[in-house]
C-alpha cells in the first residue's frame, strides 16, 4: 500500500500528479461542518467570475485519496467544495493526489484513512466517533455543526488562529467550546453566543501563554 505523509505536511507541488474531476466525484472525509461558513464561501464565489473560479481551483487543487475501485476521498476543502455545489453543481475541480490505496475494499480503504488520522467521525451533535462506514458519499449529506460554525466566526475576527498543520483545528475548538456555557445559538444565528464564546476563548488563550 503506497506511503504518504498526512494532508496538510503534503501540499501539491508541480510533482503530485494533478487530476481534474467532477466535484460530485469527490467524497468527504467528515461527518459534518459548519454551514456558516459554507453560506459565506458561497457568497464569495458568487461574486467571482466563471474564469476567475477556475483559475483559483487550479491554483488550489484538493488533496484526494483514491483507491484502485475509483473512489476518490478529498482530504480537505469541505466547506469550499460545499459552497461551490451551491453556486455551480455541475463543477469539475482539479484534485492533487497524495495516496493511493491499491486493491483494497472500500471499508479497508476507509480504515487506513482513518489510521492515518485523515477522517472526522465526530457527527454535528458532538456524537461519535462513529464507524468509518458512516461516512456519507456526497457533500450534500454533511449535517451541520453550529459549533464549528462559532468557530469560523470566532476566527474570522482572529481570536483563534489558523494551525494548518493540525488536523481538524478548528473541529477541536468546537468541540471545548461544546462543553462551555454557552446560550443556545445556531449557524444562522450565530450572535447569541459570540460574546461569551469571544470570553471564553480569551481566557483559554491567556491561560496557554
Amino acid at each position: 500500500m503506497a506511503q504518504s505523509s498526512g494532508p496538510h505536511e503534503l501540499p501539491p507541488t508541480s510533482q503530485t500528479e494533478l487530476l481534474e474531476l467532477p466535484l460530485d466525484r469527490l467524497q468527504p472525509t467528515q461527518l459534518c461542518l459548519g454551514l456558516a461558513e459554507v453560506r459565506a464561501r458561497a457568497c464569495d464565489f458568487r461574486l467571482e467570475s466563471p474564469a476567475s473560479r477556475r483559475r483559483y481551483l487550479r491554483s488550489r487543487p484538493v488533496p484526494v485519496a483514491v483507491s484502485s475501485a475509483g473512489e476518490h476521498w478529498m482530504i480537505d476543502r469541505h466547506h469550499r467544495l460545499r459552497a461551490l455545489l451551491d453556486v455551480d453543481p455541475g463543477v469539475s475541480v482539479y484534485c492533487a493526489v497524495v495516496l493511493r490505496l491499491e486493491g483494497a475494499s472500500r471499508a479497508h480503504c476507509l480504515e487506513e484513512l482513518n489510521r492515518r488520522g485523515w477522517l472526522y467521525l465526530h457527527d454535528g451533535e458532538g456524537r461519535g466517533p462513529h464507524p468509518p462506514e458512516r461516512l456519507p458519499r456526497r457533500l450534500e449529506a454533511l449535517g451541520d455543526d453550529p459549533y464549528r460554525s462559532l468557530v469560523w466566526k470566532l476566527k474570522q475576527e482572529g481570536l483563534i488562529r489558523a494551525q494548518p498543520t493540525l488536523p481538524f483545528h478548528e473541529f477541536r475548538w468546537g468541540a471545548w467550546l461544546r462543553q462551555q456555557p454557552l446560550p443556545p445559538f445556531s449557524s444562522i444565528e450565530l450572535d447569541p453566543a459570540l460574546p461569551a464564546a469571544r470570553e471564553l476563548v480569551r481566557q483559554r488563550r491567556d491561560q496557554g501563554r
